[in-house]
This record gives C-alpha cells, sequence and structure tokens, in this order.
C-alpha cells in the first residue's frame, strides 16, 4: 500500500528530471502555463482603450469591464495553479500515504475539471462580447490583443481538458492498485502456513519408532553355566 500509486514509483525514488520533463501531464502543464500567459498578458497590456467621448479607459470588449476582469482573473488564476500544481508534480513522487496521494489526484482532477468549464464560459463570453464591440480607433489599435484573448482562451479549453483525462487515468490507476493490494493481503491473511510435505525429511512425534535393537543383550544367558575345572 505504500508502494507505487497513482502514476508515480515509489515513495522516495530518484527523479529523473529528463523522464519528469517529457511526460504528458508535464507538457500540458506547461502549454496551460503558457495559454494563461497569453490570455491575460494582452488583456492588462493592451485590453483597456480610450474613450472617444473622453479620456477615460474602456475595456475593449464591447466597453464591458466585467469581460476584461474576467478575463484577467481566469488567465491569472490557471498561471498561479499551473505553476502549483507543477511543483505538485515534482513533489509528487515523495508523498509515501497512499491516502495523500489519492487527495493530490482528486484536487487535480477537481480543479482541472472546473477550470475547463471556466475556460469555455470565458471564450463564450469574450467572443459574444468583441462580436458586440463597434468599430472604432480603439477597437482597431487593440484588435489584436482581443483576438489573441479569444484564441488562446479556445486553446486554454483543449489543453485543460486534456489534464483532467489525465487525472482521470491517474485515479482510475491508483484505484485499481489499491485494491489490487487490499486483494493480495485479503487472500494471503486467512491462509496458514503448510505443513511439511511427505518425504522431506522432517517427521512428527507421532510416526517416530524406536530404533532397531535396542533390547537389552543379556551376558548371562539361561542354561548356561560355567564349567567347573
Amino acid at each position: 500500500m505504500e508502494g507505487a500509486s497513482f502514476g508515480a514509483g515509489r515513495a522516495g525514488a530518484a527523479l529523473d528530471p529528463v523522464s519528469f520533463a517529457l511526460r504528458p501531464q508535464t507538457l500540458l502543464r506547461v502549454v496551460s502555463w503558457v495559454f494563461s500567459i497569453a490570455v491575460f498578458g494582452p488583456i492588462v497590456n493592451e485590453g483597456y482603450v480610450n474613450n472617444d467621448s473622453g479620456p477615460e479607459l474602456r475595456c475593449v470588449f464591447n466597453g464591458n469591464a466585467g469581460a476584461c476582469r474576467f478575463g484577467v482573473a481566469l488567465g491569472l488564476g490557471a498561471f498561479l495553479a499551473c505553476a502549483a500544481f507543477l511543483l505538485l508534480d515534482v513533489r509528487f513522487q515523495q508523498i509515501s500515504s497512499v491516502r495523500d496521494r489519492r487527495r493530490a489526484v482528486l484536487l487535480d482532477l477537481g480543479f482541472s475539471g472546473i477550470w475547463s468549464f471556466l475556460w469555455f464560459v470565458g471564450f463564450c463570453f469574450l467572443t459574444n462580447q468583441w462580436q458586440r464591440t463597434a468599430p472604432g480607433p480603439g477597437t482597431t489599435q487593440a484588435g489584436d490583443a482581443a483576438r489573441a484573448a479569444i484564441a488562446f482562451s479556445f486553446f486554454s479549453i483543449l489543453s485543460w481538458v486534456a489534464l483532467t483525462v489525465k487525472a482521470v487515468q491517474r485515479f482510475r490507476l491508483g484505484t485499481d492498485m489499491s485494491l489490487f493490494a487490499t486483494e493480495q493481503l485479503g487472500t494471503g491473511a486467512g491462509q496458514a502456513y503448510p505443513g511439511y510435505p511427505v518425504g522431506s525429511g522432517v517427521e512428527g512425534t507421532e510416526t517416530y519408532q524406536s530404533p532397531p535393537f535396542t533390547e537389552t543383550l543379556d551376558t548371562s544367558p539361561k542354561g548356561y553355566q560355567v564349567p567347573a575345572y
């Protein structure tokens, strides 16, 4: 139960940096991390343009400040989550308790599933607001940033769905291994130790036989007399 489980080796084993970096889960986290920067970065830098009627800044997505705030919060949350889960993946093999590993995998599964849904909502929201945006000098200037945020929001849906699938696979793998270990322990606990097989050279006390020729020899047999000279 304390050995390899949930897609990781035995606790305390050395971590190979090359194999860890080439794992699909690690690559997906790095890709999702880059996508999150590509979403909130353009909105923070170019997502607010000058208002035509005054010096105030307005969100490029139809002037809806909620759309810009939602995109920034979604991308920043994904950025921090990718960094945190990447660190957890590095430390995952050092976790010796199967229960703690299970909780970590469930946390990854739940968060990835929720963020996949939020990325879908964010993509639909930003696309809808961008379609309603009236053309203007500010819109033309920040158009590339808005389209980049929308595009990478869509790509983030795919990457986070892939992370969710990987988390489901890890959870199923860990559950199957735990059940296998439980069955092995359950069947082995009720079995008695077998006795010595016949012909093994070890006999019980009940089959012990006295060695032959153990009768006491009489040095003076009856009927025999020593002759007198």
